[in-house]
């Protein structure tokens, strides 16, 4: 998502420039982290001049992202409506003060939205999602385990620990 400076500066002087668009960050899902499958987002908003300087995007980020159930690792569908602010300026010094506010330099006639946006979702995914979906008996055993409650491990006795369990159940009937 790619905007001219002229463009913006031609439709921002009397009223807000606004623009509603969809932005593919499919690349998301390539990167190192919990995101399976993302397809376009819908990306919404306006820019205002401030000065002759700066330019201020507010922006909405829509979409769905499909990430791993904490406990099943099925797939889980993650809306979301991501509300950005995003400060660009053409000044060309940039105080410390500017740079913790993090207002962006703009080098050349284009302001590039693209990597704001991946940024801005990246920031957002959740560390942890949890399925709505019954879980089925067949996830909760594998091959050499159990998935077991904290009800049935208090009553399970480990296999190695059988013959002790025996041998305490006597002296309990012998009292």
């Amino acid at each position: 998502m790619k905007f001219t400076l002229g463009e913006i500066r031609k439709h921002a002087n009397q009223k807000p420039f606004t623009f509603d668009d969809h932005v593919d960050v499919s690349e998301l899902k390539t990167m190192n982290n919990d995101i399976r499958n993302i397809d376009s987002v819908h990306v919404y908003g306006e820019c205002v001049r401030s000065g002759g300087e700066q330019f201020i995007f507010t922006f909405t980020i829509e979409g769905e992202m499909i990430l791993p159930d904490a406990r099943t690792l099925v797939d889980v569908t993650y809306p979301f409506n991501i509300k950005v602010t995003e400060i660009f300026t053409t000044a060309s010094y940039i105080s410390a003060e500017d740079e913790d506010l993090e207002i962006h330099p703009i080098t050349g006639e284009l302001i590039n939205l693209t990597p704001y946006i991946k940024e801005n979702i990246l920031l957002e995914t959740p560390y942890r999602v949890f399925s709505d979906q019954e879980v089925d008996d067949s996830s909760l055993s594998g091959e050499g385990w159990d998935f077991l409650s904290e009800d049935d491990e208090k009553s399970k006795v480990d296999p190695r620990f059988q013959k002790l369990q025996s041998l305490l159940d006597k002296k309990m009937k012998e009292n």
